[in-house]
């Protein structure tokens, strides 16, 4: 193939493939079944890393357990379990419910009300709540669910003052079990559970919140960090039901903006991943006579997981591009902290990328500057050898090493943007910090569309104008008509994208459209020297 064809076909399918990437969240959300299931668990014969195993089981009568064979036991969703504590902090109100689980917890910050100015609820009233028990003995497990913990506390216990403790205890036939909890004001909170009697059991951060429904293509599901250090996501609907982890560090339940985890970065967990009916992961942790782990709940903010442990921070998830998310939220971060706006912080943040990058941009831009001065010759050579390929290419590779031109620099400036733009989606779109922080003028939360669609708009036109002084030497007519839509197609798809994201790809194409300002002038005045020079070797 002719290679300045190859650089064009190259460009059309990096652009193809970039509105495939952004248009997919769109055009085939997730879909995730209401269909309310019950699960059931199971003791397996492995006895140093027992794996719990869930089945589907008809239950009615979501409110009581009910036997589901002779090996396994369902355990109950109890929508409406009384509440045994409330638990009242700055940030969030929490309450425990009468089987020693985390019910519900709201959060009471004003970023996370909802149009109505109601308090954020992460815990999903029909799903598996954090600090569940499952024990593997199946009349146990039965009774269990039948029988509440006892707790001889206040009924509303404030952590204005600093941290508290609580103890709940549930007294079975054969087995007393005691949860000793202690919660700060941070969301943090320590778990110490012991056992009367040496008894199978298995523990949960419950199923993961879901404090968000937005259509954007998001990672949602389970993270778990092993004893190797290696992170692993398992995403809702992925979940195989037979995934373990010795020892590991983090076990998280994770939606866009908020998590349920534990941690033990001393001894470990043993966790298992247990599948739902629709596919949804589910961890387990196993149990021990005496045990004691650290857990978390709420907003996946960086500064709060890293007061707790610097290590904690893995739980922030950004999906296929982390391993330059992480840095560049590193650098957004740190930004921010020196100006204290993440509108601005962006804006910085598009400079300095583009200062970096500026060394191979302007190679590629001066790359396309020279190929549109000698698009006459290509067009000669194509013309004189278009019945012998080989020696067209031949001649053609001749002049373009002649030239100094290399036919395959016009891609370089968007191939390296485009992983930049997909690391820097992941970090805008999921980054829980920018919920809530307003800009200028208009603009109140940078993760919410525009409402206006001002930054949109202006996104397009900058697109526009960027291709109106960017040399281009198309040849086919349809795909010059797609690279002339583009801008169009652009901002539809941008209207609805968080503003944050938005103004980082306007504020991109306005240095682009300064650096292109500058590559012409630049050889421009090469030429005129070049020009200058022959003649003065001429005469």
């Amino acid at each position: 193939m002719e290679q300045q064809d190859l650089n064009k076909r190259l460009l059309l399918a990096l652009a193809l493939s970039f509105l495939v990437f952004i248009g997919y969240s769109y055009f085939f959300p997730p879909v995730k079944p209401t269909q309310e299931v019950t699960q059931t668990i199971t003791q397996t014969t492995n006895t140093t890393h027992q794996t719990p195993t869930l089945s589907t089981v008809s239950n009615t009568n979501m409110a009581t357990p009910s036997l589901a064979s002779n090996t396994s036991i369902a355990a109950p969703i109890q929508s409406t379990s009384a509440t045994l504590v409330t638990i009242k902090a700055d940030h969030y109100l929490m309450s425990i419910d009468k089987f020693g689980r985390i019910a519900q917890m709201e959060l009471l910050e004003a970023k996370f009300h909802d149009d109505e100015g109601n308090n954020l609820k992460i815990l999903a009233v029909n799903e598996v709540k954090p600090l569940e028990v499952r024990f593997s003995d199946v009349k146990l497990n039965e009774e269990a669910f039948k029988t509440p913990y006892t707790y001889d506390g206040e009924k509303v216990v404030n952590l204005g003052t600093g941290a508290q403790t609580m103890t709940l205890t549930q007294t079975l036939s054969s087995v007393t079990l005691t949860k000793k909890i202690t919660f700060k004001p941070t969301g943090e909170y320590s778990v110490n559970v012991t056992t009367s009697t040496p008894t199978p059991y298995f523990i949960t951060p419950g199923h993961r919140p879901v404090a968000d429904h937005s259509m954007y293509m998001l990672v949602r599901g389970v993270l778990v960090k092993g004893s190797d250090d290696i992170i692993n996501t398992i995403e809702d609907g992925d979940a195989e039901g037979y995934e373990k982890f010795p020892n590991a560090k983090i076990a998280s339940s994770f939606d866009r903006y908020v998590a349920s985890l534990f941690f033990d970065f001393d001894k470990g967990l043993d966790v298992s991943i247990l599948k739902e009916k629709n596919g949804d992961p589910l961890i387990f942790v196993q149990g021990s006579e005496n045990m004691t782990f650290g857990a978390y709940i709420g907003p996946k903010e960086e500064k709060t997981l890293r007061a707790i442990n610097p290590e904690l921070t893995d739980a922030i998830e950004f999906g296929w591009f982390s391993f330059l998310s992480k840095p560049f939220f590193k650098v957004l971060i740190w930004i921010h902290d020196h100006i204290g706006n993440w509108g601005w912080a962006i804006i910085l943040f598009t400079l300095l990328v583009k200062l970096i990058l500026f060394p191979l941009s302007y190679k590629g831009m001066m790359s396309m500057q020279k190929l549109k001065d000698l698009a006459p010759k290509m067009k000669e050579i194509k013309e004189k050898y278009k019945g012998d390929p080989a020696k067209m290419n031949a001649q053609m590779m001749e002049m373009y090493k002649k030239h100094g031109a290399n036919p395959m620099g016009g891609c370089l400036p968007l191939i390296l943007q485009i992983p930049v733009f997909f690391a820097l989606y992941r970090v805008l779109l999921n980054a829980v910090e920018l919920q809530g922080a307003p800009w200028i003028f208009w603009i109140e939360d940078l993760a919410m569309m525009d409402p206006y669609f001002v930054l949109p708009i202006l996104m397009g036109a900058s697109m526009w104008f960027q291709q109106r002084i960017t040399p281009s030497n198309f040849t086919d007519p349809l795909q010059e008509k797609i690279f002339k839509f583009f801008p169009v197609i652009m901002t539809v798809f941008f209207i609805y994208f968080p503003s944050g994201l938005v103004l980082y790809w306007l504020v991109n194409n306005l240095f682009t459209i300064a650096q292109q300002y500058f590559i012409n002038y630049m050889y421009a005045k090469q030429k005129d020297a070049a020009i200058a020079s022959h003649k003065k070797t001429k005469d």
